[in-house]
């Protein structure tokens, strides 16, 4: 038997193949663009999704005899997503993402409705689905009125894997229409944003049967047993199961285009007060929290492309040993803020630049400002009384063991690093989809990495680290107050 875990990413596709052990067989990749037709827009055909997955699909069988033995689907996708499709099923308009903020006003309208955060658990944020909806009741009504179905990106491939509108519970804690504590649908969130509960898929946990592949599918992919597909996760609930974070203290920090430290939690702690998330986790019974900020790598990049070198090249000139704090600072506020600020008006900017300040000096205040707002989200986590003794690394700037050394020196915990190997999104994924297929119990299946680094603070630094996150802390409040 073979397992496939499908990543849907914002700018591309991961398919990974596995074995009834568990063990990676392939993986292929598929890019795809997003659109931003206004200023605080963030769009993307639904169409490119499903030719990602075909094609991908198609090199798989093509290369690998393993794809034969299909037996279980998970799929793993990026929140908040908005898929409006009408009553045949068809697509209605672009899917508006997680990064989209047009609807910041509607969010706080929301966020401001009595009773509202507590029964979901979380802040409205502009990035959230159901802010979302009324952006499009209120802008596009001829749209609005056709909406037979709102499906999240990872329940729009569930539907066209299934046939059946199905999502999990993971990633439908981040619409503000799911009762989070109860991992139910809430009649007063949705007519709160003037939906329906019709109108939302069916829910199961991201470790059950969500459906079977269709036949047509079955037989353009050249399967001919029944293959089952598992309800699935939000991406950084199947990280999560990627990297085994399922108990309480149990996490990680993501050092992707968002960044991301998430714990996992052995009960429901809603903290809407602090920004963090708290979300329903992939598997029964289970929770976890993450504060999110949306420009983690993207800040990199973003200086990158300006100064036309690659991110590995501009961190490798930082060399290996941390230094003591820049003298410029970094607001990493590039697209808006999630944890803990939760404004999406908020932008970044230097400060204490001179003449003398140099290429390699930007990059490292670049990594700071990062760092710094990643500390937010870690000191919003331990304020809800979580013991965190280590946290994990991954995403792609987890390669740089500069910025490393730098969380671990800022956040004044160790650093894990998992040997080489599969452990992101793509194989929680899979691991669901061979739990939903399989009855396998879900802690021999859902194991950590093998880490073979660790990575303690730099003690000698550590007081200047914490002074100039408070600096950090200052600088955000003097922008805010000439923004």
């Amino acid at each position: 038997m073979s397992f496939l875990g499908v990543d849907l990413g914002t700018s591309g596709l991961r398919l990974l193949l596995v074995s009834d052990q568990g063990q990676p067989i392939a993986a292929v990749e598929r890019s795809y663009d997003v659109s931003n037709p206004h200023p605080g827009w963030s769009e993307q055909d639904p169409a490119c999704w499903i030719r990602a997955l075909g094609d991908g699909v198609a090199e798989l069988r093509a290369n690998f005899a393993a794809f034969g033995a299909l037996r279980g689907i998970g799929v793993a996708g990026h929140m908040h997503g908005a898929t409006l499709l009408d009553a045949s099923g068809d697509v209605l308009r672009p899917c508006i993402l997680w990064n989209d903020t047009r609807a910041h006003a509607e969010a706080a309208e929301l966020d401001a409705m009595d009773g509202l955060r507590a029964a979901s658990g979380n802040i409205v944020f502009a990035g959230f689905t159901a802010p979302k909806l009324e952006w499009v009741r209120r802008n596009e009504p001829h749209i609005f009125a056709k909406v037979s179905k709102v499906l999240l990106p990872a329940a729009y491939l569930n539907y066209y894997l299934t046939g059946d509108f199905v999502a999990d519970m993971s990633d439908s804690a981040g619409t503000a229409w799911l009762d989070v504590g109860a991992r139910a649908w809430s009649d007063p969130l949705l007519e709160a944003s003037h939906m329906r509960r019709d109108q939302m898929p069916r829910l199961v946990e991201g470790s059950e049967p969500a459906g079977t592949l269709r036949q047509e599918l079955r037989d353009a992919w050249g399967l001919s047993g029944p293959v089952t597909v598992a309800g699935g996760a939000g991406d950084n609930a199947a990280a999560a199961c990627g990297i085994g974070a399922l108990g309480e203290g149990q996490g990680f920090v993501s050092l992707g285009t968002s960044g991301v430290v998430l714990a996992a939690r052995d009960g429901y702690h809603p903290a809407p007060e602090t920004a963090l998330h708290t979300f329903c986790h992939a598997l029964p019974a289970r929770w976890y929290q993450m504060g999110v900020m949306l420009s983690a790598t993207d800040s990199l990049n973003w200086f990158s492309n300006i100064v036309d070198q690659k991110p590995s090249a501009l961190t490798a000139a930082l060399g290996d040993a941390l230094q003591a704090p820049s003298q410029v600072r970094f607001l990493p506020y590039l697209s808006g803020e999630r944890t803990p600020h939760n404004d999406a008006d908020i932008r970044g900017g230097f400060t204490g630049l001179a003449k003398s300040t140099t290429r390699a000096e930007l990059t490292q205040a670049i990594l700071e400002g990062v760092t710094f707002g990643l500390r937010d989200g870690y000191q919003a986590l331990v304020a809800t009384d979580l013991q965190l003794d280590h946290m994990i690394a991954i995403g792609g700037g987890s390669a740089s063991r500069y910025w490393l050394k730098l969380i671990a020196t800022v956040f004044g915990i160790p650093i894990h690093i998992p040997a080489s190997g599969e452990f992101g999104a793509a194989l929680g994924a899979a691991r669901l989809g061979m739990i939903a297929a399989t009855g396998a119990d879900l802690e021999t299946v859902i194991t950590p990495p093998v880490c073979d680094e660790r990575i303690d603070p730099d003690v000698q630094l550590v007081g200047a680290y914490d002074d100039a996150y408070q600096a950090f802390r200052a600088a955000y409040a003097g922008l805010k107050s000439i923004q």
